[in-house]
């Protein structure tokens, strides 16, 4: 039974005892526990759950409101935290074109009478990744960047038939947990090693190399020699990078990539306490029938009118089980539209000023931070883009709680990501940051560091 509040337009539903037997009933089952019967004792839970007392409707607004204000909230502070997502401004047009009904169609395009405006939406996004990466063909997007690298692993697989994958492990650690989990399910071998033993791991049962550039520390890698000894022993490049950077540095097919992927989530896509994200997926036309995902295509009918329509794919790809390329049959539609508007909205100019900006900003704060006493960069010798890894004379979490109280989001702390790394500390700086708030920054921690350190 669906009904509407009084007091607002949120629908709920609301399920007396009689529903829920009616419902056990038409299952076949008496009790809610032998629905629950195929699932071990040893992980199901038995009794109440430690939960508070029921509410009312304006008590539990109350109490949700006061938890979600705990919250540290990047649009009322100062955020220096990347890491994959990142705060990159937002223009308001993004928010006003993404919710007009236009776009409101049906939520599945197979029906291209009916989506029209979201397939060239969609069409649009994908011939935008191919002007970024350089690449000769776009998906219509994966779930996130992570999905993304694990699709490219699996893809180069099925395309090469072969059963190694080798991982660069200065890429983000959750994606290589990803990548392990696909791989681990499909019984494919899983090969981690340092961007300097690459070359010498390259073998003849090699599917394809992962890598990350600017990598999970911001350095921007070079990939040049990877990608000839990948290509000599058969194998595939897929480059994982950031869309931002690619906006100023040199796209991926200029060093014969064979996939470029991405989270997409800095084009105009909120940061949203982290998701929903939005993977980008790009390679050579010789791989399009390897292709994961969805793709639209334009093309005209009889009347020679312009029109776009899927194309190149099977209906659902897990209707084909276990002959299908992909399990990702679908697309981060919404988060799509908004990077299309956004990219369009800058345009390549504006999309480059915004690189430029955290560019030189980035370098100011690593250059202002590391004139504090115990202050150093953990890769001096690498080049990086908006993000760069310090090293810290107190522990990192130590500093990030203490930021807080300036009303600043430090950095990640790198104490888990390795043992050389227990005072690691890893910062982002965009285009939104002033040098007014840069510079307080590096007040606030110069401020804590004779504090901690006295």
């Amino acid at each position: 039974m669906q009904r509407r509040g009084l007091t607002n337009n949120v629908a709920y539903i609301s399920n007396t005892d009689t529903d829920r037997q009616e419902m056990l009933n038409a299952i076949g089952v008496d009790t809610f526990n032998e629905l629950l019967a195929p699932i071990p004792p040893a992980i199901r839970w038995s009794g109440d759950l430690p939960v508070p007392p029921a509410l009312d409707e304006h008590s539990l607004y109350r109490h949700l409101s006061s938890l979600a204000s705990r919250n540290a909230n990047a649009e009322q502070m100062l955020c220096f935290l990347g890491a994959g997502i990142y705060d990159h401004f937002r223009p308001a047009v993004v928010g006003a074109l993404s919710s007009r009904g236009e776009f409101a169609t049906a939520y599945t395009p197979y029906q291209p009478e009916m989506s029209q405006g979201m397939l060239q939406a969609i069409y649009e996004f994908q011939t935008m990744i191919c002007g970024l990466t350089g690449m000769d063909l776009s998906n219509a997007s994966m779930y996130d960047a992570a999905t993304g690298l694990a699709e490219a692993a699996l893809m180069a697989v099925h395309t090469t038939a072969r059963d190694e994958v080798v991982v660069l492990n200065n890429i983000h650690p959750n994606y290589r947990e990803v990548v392990k989990t696909y791989l681990r399910s499909a019984s494919l071998k899983y090969v981690e090693v340092s961007p300097e033993e690459a070359v010498q791991s390259l073998n003849a049962n090699t599917a394809c190399v992962l890598t990350q550039s600017p990598d999970f520390f911001g350095c921007i890698q070079p990939l040049s020699d990877i990608s000839t000894a990948v290509h000599a022993v058969g194998g595939l490049l897929v480059v994982e990078s950031d869309p931002v950077a690619l906006a100023m540095l040199k796209p991926p097919s200029q060093y014969d990539a064979d996939v470029v992927v991405g989270e997409g989530q800095s084009l105009g896509n909120a940061m949203a306490f982290g998701g929903p994200l939005l993977g980008f997926f790009a390679c050579k036309k010789k791989f399009v029938r390897s292709f994961p995902g969805r793709i639209v295509g334009g093309t005209v009918d009889l009347e020679g009118r312009r029109g776009y329509t899927m194309t190149l794919r099977t209906r659902e790809q897990d209707i084909r089980r276990e002959k299908a390329t992909s399990n990702i049959c679908t697309n981060q539609s919404l988060l799509a539209l908004a990077a299309t508007i956004y990219l369009s909205a800058l345009g390549k100019n504006g999309l480059h000023r915004a690189a430029d900006l955290s560019l030189q900003k980035a370098h100011y704060a690593c250059s202002e931070l590391c004139k504090l006493k115990g202050v150093s960069m953990i890769f001096p010798d690498r080049p990086f883009f908006k993000e760069f890894a310090l090293r810290l004379p107190v522990i990192a979490d130590v500093m990030n709680q203490q930021l807080l109280k300036h009303g600043i989001i430090g950095g990640l702390s790198l104490e888990s990501y390795g043992p050389d790394l227990a005072y690691g500390w890893l910062l982002c700086v965009t285009e939104t940051k002033t040098r007014e708030d840069i510079d307080a920054l590096v007040r606030a921690v110069d401020d804590i560091l004779v504090k901690e350190t006295c």
